[in-house]
């Protein structure tokens, strides 16, 4: 066998479903086959263009001016990155990589690649170079499309080391800048690739005819990308996801939440790698139509979202709290009498809060609203970009309900929601009869559930994942019998009928007394203080619980500068004993919202700020606690040494 065939042997093309007829053309048909999500990616942009042809559906911003791009483009470019591909020799079933920030070229290459039935597989930009390979690797993809020369480095750094990556013949970058004087045969610009494509269609008559067949012969229950878990406990799983998958995660969503039938725009920020990113820009933007706009960088994501003035919103919990964080700093920096004049419209904004949630608001509370509206509230979702904003979603991890209050105090609450991967996105959302602060909604349409005995959640519905790729074993585990999901989420049923998250089934701690203890609320509730960025909070088999804590340096150094405390780097000012001080202050106040045996008996702060490069958080920024044990040996001391 030669090597070639034993390549294509260890990495096989993922299988395709049986062909089928393209859905039928015109408004009321795609309705039809979005309902029944009976319609591909790539079927979708097909019609879109058709239906939209030059109206805008993507925006880019270079140097301070907002760039439109036509439905028309949008398709165009898309065949050309296709046909490029189907000259160098990829073929359905195949997988193509992309590794960069969110741009245009982005949704070009994945849409691309879907065209022809190859898969495309993402992999976050802030991933370093071992993490790159292992998912390069692991999922035999030929070609890797990267956003610049730091994601192409990290390729030419995989394929020399650790027994490089024996599948890839090239590699394609959007962003040639510093790459002039590389030599790499495998390398190629995007836009090479792209006329490579359109050469390759004149040259070739049935080129053409060949890709609008693959197209059509699409069907929705064939694989097109492959989502790699986080890995908070493991090494990252391939999740093989359907366009039938995410189609109807996105359409169910957009009609539960009631923003299908109005107009659509969008921020693209959050790594497009990631299904929620992946569902709620790409798809659920070719599902209804509108404009996808694309932020400069996570940074600018503040000021880009009041520019654009999206009407719908999704974001991880650190977004929502950064924007709840810089209004109150903000606030802090201001006079004595506006100060006095907010804070009384949000202590009355509170009081209209609680009463909605409670359900006991009338129509006195919504006029006194619609005062704080006009005296202060409407300026202040201006001021976050949120005036236009029909929905916001929060997804990735639980949220503190603090910032959640926040949000709903000033009128634009956040839903929450639950999902996975695994299920293709959301498949319980709060809407607006069923939010209640703390809790994920009810299901979608056509989402059935049913709880274990230890209350872990088990989910089915056309949103199931087909499995995770080369390995069987995982599939088995979370796929049951009949097309049940099993997430490994523990939850609990409000008294209002939504579901509430208790924590993951691994992540339980159960102490030396027996006591099962779900961690993610006592970490929120220390998060809740603007002093802490995260904590950790440890106590397996131990006769108390402790937490680990980093402090958020951009606060916590604020608050020494006002006292004159100096410092000069994170770990001197984590080591101050004034901090130490406040840091007790925090935990001491978080306790008492908790029982004895869940209250916080001993911390360590940390001399480092946590760091995805050093294995200690996932790309997504959440805790690998499988590593706890291994990088925390210093802070576990400190907390435990009186038990030893």
């Amino acid at each position: 066998m030669s090597t070639l065939d034993s390549l294509r042997t260890a990495h096989p093309p993922l299988q395709a479903s049986a062909p089928r007829n393209p859905p039928a053309t015109g408004a009321d048909a795609l309705q039809a086959a979005l309902a029944d999500a009976a319609i591909t990616i790539p079927q979708l942009l097909r019609q879109r263009a058709t239906m939209h042809g030059e109206a805008m559906a993507l925006r880019e911003k270079d140097y301070g001016i907002w760039n439109p791009y036509s439905w028309r483009h949008y398709y165009d470019t898309a065949r050309a990155v296709a046909l490029g591909l189907l000259s160098l020799g990829i073929k359905p079933g195949d997988r193509i990589a992309i590794a960069g920030e969110n741009t245009p070229e982005w949704f070009y290459a994945d849409l691309g690649a879907q065209m022809i039935g190859a898969v495309a597989v993402g992999i976050y930009p802030t991933n370093p170079w071992v993490e790159l390979q292992y998912i390069v690797k692991h999922s035999g993809a030929r070609i890797v499309v990267t956003g610049d020369q730091e994601q192409t480095d990290k390729v030419l750094d995989a394929m020399a080391g650790n027994g490089g990556l024996p599948d890839l013949e090239a590699i394609v970058c959007i962003d040639m800048k510093g790459l002039r004087h590389y030599r790499q045969s495998e390398l190629m610009s995007f836009a090479a690739l792209c006329e490579r494509g359109r050469a390759y269609a004149q040259q070739n008559p049935e080129a053409d005819a060949t890709l609008d067949r693959l197209i059509s012969q699409g069907a929705p229950d064939d694989v097109c990308i492959l989502v790699y878990t986080s890995g908070t406990t493991g090494p990252p799983k391939g999740a093989m996801l359907t366009h039938r998958n995410l189609v109807y995660a996105a359409h169910a969503y957009a009609r539960t939440v009631g923003i299908a039938d109005k107009p659509f725009e969008a921020v693209s920020y959050l790594p497009l790698c990631h299904v929620a990113e992946r569902c709620y820009g790409t798809v659920t933007h070719l599902v209804l139509g509108g404009t996808v706009s694309f932020a400069e960088s996570i940074d600018t994501v503040a000021i880009n979202i009041r520019e654009i003035a999206p009407t719908f919103f999704v974001g991880v919990p650190r977004i929502y709290e950064k924007l709840q964080q810089g209004f109150l700093f903000r606030l802090g920096e201001s006079g004595r009498l506006r100060q006095s004049f907010t804070r009384a419209c949000l202590a009355w904004g509170r009081t209209l809060s609680d009463r909605r949630q409670t359900g006991n608001d009338n129509w006195l509370d919504r006029a006194a609203y619609g005062l704080l509206y006009l005296l202060m509230f409407r300026n202040l979702q201006r001021h976050l970009g949120f005036a236009h904003s029909r929905h916001r979603l929060c997804a990735g991890a639980s949220i503190s309900p603090e910032t959640l209050r926040f949000f709903d105090i000033i009128g634009r609450p956040v839903s929450q929601g639950y999902g996975l991967t695994e299920s293709g996105g959301v498949a319980f959302i709060q809407t607006e009869s069923h939010h209640r602060i703390g809790g994920c909604g009810v299901p979608l349409p056509q989402t059935e559930w049913k709880c274990d005995t230890d209350g872990e959640i088990l989910l089915r519905n056309p949103g199931v994942f087909k499995g995770y790729f080369l390995d069987e074993n995982a599939s088995t585990a979370s796929l049951e019998q009949g097309g049940w999901l099993r997430t490994g989420d523990i939850i609990e049923i409000l008294d209002n009928g939504e579901i509430a998250v208790v924590d993951r089934k691994k992540a339980i701690i159960i102490t030396a007394g027996g006591k099962n203890i779900a961690p993610s609320e006592i970490e929120n509730a220390l998060k809740d203080s603007e002093f802490i960025k995260e904590a950790i909070v440890v106590g397996e088999a131990k006769k108390y619980l402790g937490a680990i804590i980093q402090v958020d340096y951009d606060n916590v150094g604020r608050w020494a500068r006002d006292r004159a405390l100096a410092y000069t780097n994170y770990k001197s000012l984590s080591q101050l004993p004034e901090v130490n001080e406040l840091v007790e202050r925090v935990v001491n106040e978080t306790n008492k919202r908790f029982a004895r045996v869940e209250n916080i008996r001993r911390f360590a702060i940390l001399e480092k700020e946590l760091d995805h490069d050093d294995g200690e958080l996932t790309a997504t920024q959440k805790v690998r606690r499988a590593m706890i044990e291994k990088k925390f040996a210093r802070e576990l001391a400190i907390i435990y040494r009186a038990e030893g």
